[in-house]
């Protein structure tokens, strides 16, 4: 390990600190000349910021490998603050950490070079310039390293902002949220709002095996894991962007997921209501509400159904419970078959004879509205959906 100063006699040491403005500048103009990244970077508003650090990192080395008196060095914290400070500087300019590591590997060499030239001029032998040497490129590695791990801090910092807003925006548009407010979340979240949103209820663990199967839809998916209206516990809500059905159902095919209709973005509730819904169906594995609309539609107000049922069907009500169950499933394959007594028969795995006499039977009890269009599209509703026969 080197050693951590160098104790240059004072004419060096003033020699070296005569020239780095100049040594500074070196370093700028070669960071700029040969890492494309920074092209425009001193054009901009972190250029100030960049000489600082470099000013500052230069001075710095000096203080620690030949510490003066008479002058207020300047501190280990400083320059370290500073080196941080532009790694997270560069995370926000978008230039990548290789873009970062490049650019200290040149101005290392650059200010080796021009600081080795005066040391040497100064009558520092040789030995001692190795030292010098050492001691440039430690302290390099040093900063370097605090500079990434700004950089990395700052990536990590602007990712959770950007995906709790995205997760905001999410519950606002799963809430019904003004439009104005959804365009401005989404804007802050950095998130291009796109035509059209799926809402896909799944549970906790499905969520990053679905996102990675979606690549780049995956990415822009909003995911919602609580404080949306209604949520049951252990479910999230994602709202895919601009997916077709065909693929959505291909992803979602061996996972226990509810994938609700396809809606403009800034009507995704409609999407993850649906979906809410459906999750009460009585279905494993992949729900497609699109298969389940007639469901649905009756299961909309169970309340109103129940009652629809028990006034429709009331004259069944005072028969005994076996022969009100055989009437209540013969009406409904009537129903749906049409009156066509053979697929009645069919459907009911009895004689059409049978089926004559309980139609029969059906005749007496409800009369006339059996003939009424009204009744028989209330009867339907009512006998729709499969439910046990004493309903």
């Amino acid at each position: 390990m080197p050693p951590t100063t160098l104790q240059l006699d004072p004419a060096a040491a003033r020699a070296l600190r005569a020239r780095l403005p100049e040594v500074s500048e070196s370093v700028v103009a070669a960071v700029v000349a040969e890492v494309p990244s920074y092209s425009a970077a001193f054009s901009g508003p972190m250029a100030q910021t960049i000489r600082t650090a470099v000013a500052l990192a230069l001075a710095g080395f000096l203080d620690r490998v030949s510490p003066s008196r008479g002058r207020r060095p300047v501190t280990e914290e400083s320059v370290r603050s500073g080196a941080y400070s532009l790694g997270r500087g560069e995370a926000r300019a978008g230039r990548s950490m290789d873009a970062l590591l490049a650019a200290y590997r040149v101005g290392a060499r650059v200010a080796w070079r021009a600081m080795s030239d005066t040391a040497v001029e100064a009558g520092l032998s040789a030995d001692r310039v190795v030292i010098f040497a050492e001691l440039v490129f430690a302290f390099i590695d040093d900063l370097s390293a605090v500079s990434v791990a700004g950089h990395s801090d700052e990536l990590e910092t602007t990712g959770r902002v950007r995906e709790r807003l995205r997760e905001r925006l999410g519950r606002a548009l799963l809430s019904g949220a003004p439009d104005d407010d959804a365009l401005r979340v989404a804007r802050r979240a950095e998130w291009e709002p796109p035509d059209r949103l799926t809402a896909v209820l799944v549970a906790p663990a499905e969520v990053r095996g679905i996102l990675t199967a979606l690549g780049a839809a995956g990415a822009e998916t909003l995911v919602v894991t609580e404080e949306a209206p209604d949520l049951p516990d252990d479910t999230v809500v994602l709202l895919i962007p601009d997916v077709g059905r065909p693929v959505l159902r291909r992803t979602l095919r061996d996972r226990q997921a509810v994938l609700g209709p396809e809606r403009p973005w800034l009507a995704a509730s409609a999407s993850y209501r649906r979906a809410l819904r459906a999750q009460a169906l009585p279905a494993v594995g992949l729900v497609d509400t699109e298969e389940h609309l007639a469901e649905l539609v009756l299961g909309a107000d169970a309340d109103a159904l129940v009652d629809l049922r028990a006034r429709v069907l009331a004259p069944l009500e005072p028969l005994r419970p076996a022969s009100r169950d055989k009437l209540t499933e013969t009406l409904r394959a009537w129903l749906l078959c049409q009156g066509r007594r053979d697929d009645v028969a069919a459907l009911l795995f009895v004689h059409p004879q049978t089926v004559r006499y309980r139609v029969g039977q059906l005749r007496e009890l409800f009369g006339d509205r059996l003939d009424d269009p009204d009744a028989v599209l209330e009867l339907v509703l009512a006998l729709g959906a499969r439910s046990s026969p004493s309903q």
